[in-house]
C-alpha cells in the first residue's frame, strides 16, 4: 500500500515538487498533485485516488479505501495523539493555531471542535469548514452524511439529547455499544476514548465533499482497553 510519503518521493522523481517529502498531505504536496493531474489528463481534484496512483506508480488499480488520501485528516490527529491541555500546553496551542485560528488556550476552554477543524483545515484545505467549528453541534453542518466508518466525523450530544452542548471527534472503530473516538478534550488530551453508541446525534456521522467517497463500512475491534468518556467539557 502506497504511502504519502512514497507519493511525494514519485512527484519529486517526475519533476513536481511536492515541498518537503515529510509524509504530510499539506499545500504543496495537494498542489504538485493537481500539477501531475494536468499533465496526465485526469481529473485535477489533488487527490490521490486509485486513477492518480496508477499513472503515477502502474500496477493494479487499488480501491479508493486503499489510497492514503483515503482520510488524511485521521493520519494528522494521530499524529498528535497524547497531546495534554496542561503537560503539553505550548506544543498543543501550536498545533492548534497552525491552521490560522484557535478557540483560545485549551486548559481553559472546550476545544474538541478546535482540534477537529484544525485537522481538517491543514489535510483538506479546500474543504468548507462549518460557521463557528468551536462548537461540536454545527458539525451536524458539515460535508456530507455518512454511515459511521473510519475516519468519519462523529457528532455526539453531552448533557442532554436535545442541548446544544457536545462533542465531536473522528471514528477509529467501534465495539458492540460504543465507538472508538479519537478527539481532543478527551481526558484532557488527544486521546482514542470509548464513547456510547446512543449519544450520537441524528445525522451525526459526517463526510467532507472534497475528500474521496469511501464506504470501508464498520471497524469492530475490542474496546475494553479504551477508556470510556462521558462528559468532555
Amino acid at each position: 500500500m502506497k504511502t504519502t510519503l512514497d507519493i511525494q518521493r514519485r512527484l519529486a522523481e517526475l519533476g513536481y515538487d511536492p515541498g518537503p517529502a515529510d509524509g504530510i498531505r499539506g499545500r504543496q504536496t495537494i498542489a504538485a498533485v493537481k500539477r501531475f493531474q494536468s499533465a496526465s489528463h485526469l481529473t485535477v481534484d489533488g487527490i490521490a485516488g486509485p486513477a492518480t496512483l496508477r499513472a503515477l506508480f502502474g500496477g493494479a488499480t487499488v480501491s479508493a479505501s486503499e489510497s492514503p488520501d483515503a482520510c488524511p485528516w485521521l493520519e494528522q490527529a494521530f499524529r498528535t495523539k497524547g497531546l495534554h491541555e496542561r503537560r503539553d500546553n505550548a506544543a498543543l496551542r501550536e498545533f492548534l493555531k497552525s491552521d490560522g485560528g484557535t478557540v483560545g488556550d485549551p486548559a481553559k476552554v472546550p476545544w474538541c471542535g478546535d482540534f477537529v477543524q484544525t485537522c481538517i483545515a491543514l489535510s483538506m484545505p479546500e474543504e468548507v469548514l462549518p460557521n463557528n467549528p468551536y462548537a461540536a453541534i454545527n458539525w451536524l453542518k458539515f460535508g456530507r452524511e455518512c454511515a459511521p466508518q473510519r475516519g468519519a466525523v462523529l457528532v455526539f450530544w453531552r448533557g442532554s439529547p436535545d442541548g446544544w452542548q457536545g462533542h465531536v471527534g473522528f471514528y477509529v472503530s467501534e465495539d458492540a455499544t460504543h465507538y472508538h473516538v479519537i478527539g481532543g478534550n478527551q481526558s484532557d488530551s488527544i486521546t482514542v476514548s470509548r464513547i456510547v453508541k446512543n449519544r450520537l446525534r441524528k445525522g451525526g456521522s459526517r463526510w467532507p465533499l472534497t475528500a474521496l467517497a469511501v464506504n470501508s463500512g464498520a471497524v469492530i475491534a475490542d474496546g475494553s482497553t479504551l477508556v470510556e468518556t462521558r462528559n468532555e467539557a
